[in-house]
């Protein structure tokens, strides 16, 4: 029987690494479709499995179960976020563009996660580092504002900016009083101007 070449080899083994990944992306996309719709205790390793056209066997395989599906989540998704939150870093307007185009997309399933922390502990650290991540991007989109303050200044103009760009805020007006995209992001930018004009205000005086 004839061996295979190197070459072959190194085909196949890149189409099964291929093959691996995409049932890895089927999976964790079949698990965020149904968090979005449904509560964690709701959902079974049957339904995902079902979703992603492959055995329950092979989820738990590949990720454990739903605590390892919360994780790889986080390892998917937050450098994803990151990453769109970093490109509007340019201004204070592009800075908040990019905020409510990340909300639009991840915003009603990150809602729905912080609803369920307390039943979840895999959850905890998975929304901590969201936080975490939030304070950063927060500080480096506003860094020419805040390095006007020191010390309790400082840290009470960023948190006040952490909060009217809370995730919460924009299911506020766009979910609970149903305002549209662009109005959206008009009142949140009007806000933080405002924040940041008292400290432009106070630094004056």
């Amino acid at each position: 029987m004839k061996s295979k070449t190197p070459s072959t080899r190194a085909y196949e083994q890149g189409a099964r690494a291929e093959a691996a990944e995409e049932t890895y992306r089927r999976i964790l996309d079949a698990f965020m479709a149904l968090a979005r719709a449904k509560w964690l205790d709701d959902i079974t390793l049957a339904e995902i499995a079902a979703a992603a056209g492959v055995t329950v066997q092979t989820v738990i395989r590949r990720f454990g179960g739903k605590d390892g599906l919360i994780a790889a989540f986080n390892m998917t998704v937050g450098p994803q976020i990151e990453a769109r939150r970093r490109a509007g870093s340019a201004s204070h307007a592009t800075a908040i563009a990019a905020l409510i185009d990340d909300y639009e997309m991840t915003g009603d399933l990150v809602v729905r996660l912080l609803a369920q922390e307390l039943r979840h502990s895999a959850l905890t650290p998975v929304l901590a580092h969201g936080r975490a991540k939030h304070r950063e991007q927060t500080e480096l989109a506003f860094r020419d504002v805040l390095d006007r303050l020191k010390g309790a200044a400082r840290e009470r103009h960023l948190r006040s900016l952490i909060a009217v760009t809370d995730v919460y805020v924009w299911q506020v007006f766009r979910r609970d009083m149903e305002m549209d995209r662009k109005a959206v992001t008009a009142l949140i930018l009007e806000t933080v101007n405002k924040l940041n004009a008292a400290v432009a205000g106070t630094a004056a005086s």
